[in-house]
């Protein structure tokens, strides 16, 4: 799987799980929102921003208004990052988000940042400018996800949603060429969610995750659909299974239509959005999956029409 095809499926979990993604990963801020007043996502302000700073073939995340925790009725934003792929001018592309939204909005900002890639030693957290005594220093937090690999007993225990989601992210890219591996991981993480006690919601919420990120060959998934099936008639707990196995690609392929609707905005303006009716009359979610990581790299609509025509 590209690096980039982690992007949608993450972008899913946050929007569901939003307050259990800060608790997990980013404490100190999770102390300081209060989360009784609410939050809101403000992705088209994001999308703005981004062909505002004129790096509009790049994908960002999450922008969301909190209320912060004090004595003073104030909302500030916080800027989310997963970056699944090393990107040399990461730290930077950080900074001019961060000046952009706070001279946008004149409030504060907390850019914080999940690193999925690959290489245990690529951490970018800060970045700096000095010319003539003027100096800039820019420094935001971030968890790479590989370092949870020497806590996998810690993830075990968690019943925090986001422990199933990294467990799947880098059992994920651990049996890329392993498929037999990867079947077993799918299914032990499958069998998990029941065993936690997860409600059926989050049961079919957090398979769609694991599921798309770890997909197997059609011999390898027809078997552990059918391992699924007997483990849920001895559990008698059908969650995922038959009919909620259609529903869970037909939520899969609406999502990756909203981030083809996003990605073609943002690479090629309102333009882009000409070609999204031909688009969602295509039903193969692995199209869609092929369609969404182009959208990067093609300089064209005719090139990104080659795709899929």
């Amino acid at each position: 799987m590209p690096n980039d095809e982690y992007d949608s499926p993450w972008k899913e979990a946050i929007e569901t799980y939003f307050r259990e993604c800060i608790e997990f990963f980013f404490p100190v801020a999770a102390e300081g929102i209060n989360w009784e007043r609410g939050y809101t996502f403000l992705d088209k302000e994001l999308q703005q921003v981004v062909r505002d700073a004129e790096l509009g073939q790049r994908f960002v995340d999450k922008l969301v208004q909190v209320w912060q925790r004090n004595n003073e009725e104030r909302w500030v934003l916080v800027h989310l990052e997963v970056q699944s792929n090393e990107e040399t001018y990461f730290a930077q592309r950080m900074y001019v988000y961060h000046y952009r939204l706070f001279d946008r909005y004149n409030r504060s900002v907390a850019s914080l940042a999940i690193l999925g890639d690959d290489r245990s030693t690529w951490k970018p957290d800060q970045f700096s400018d000095e010319l003539w005594g003027c100096e800039v220093k820019f420094k935001f937090p971030i968890v790479k996800l590989l370092d949870y690999s020497q806590l996998w007993t810690e993830l075990e225990e968690s019943s925090n949603p986001f422990a199933t989601v990294v467990m799947a992210h880098l059992k994920a890219k651990e049996t890329r060429q392993d498929d037999e591996g990867r079947k077993r991981w799918k299914l032990y993480l499958t069998k998990r969610l029941y065993e936690k006690g997860y409600q059926r919601e989050d049961i079919i919420n957090l398979f769609l995750f694991i599921d798309w990120v770890m997909r197997l060959p059609e011999e390898l998934e027809n078997s552990f659909w059918q391992e699924v099936t007997q483990y849920e008639e001895e559990k008698k707990m059908p969650y995922i299974s038959s009919v909620e196995r259609r529903s869970i690609q037909k939520g899969m392929r609406e999502g990756l239509l909203e981030g083809i609707a996003m990605g073609l905005e943002l690479k090629f303006g309102s333009a882009g959005l000409t070609i999204l009716p031909e688009i969602s009359q295509i039903q193969e979610v692995d199209i869609l999956r092929a369609i969404l990581t182009s959208i990067k790299t093609v300089n064209t609509l005719e090139e990104l029409r080659r795709i899929y025509q």
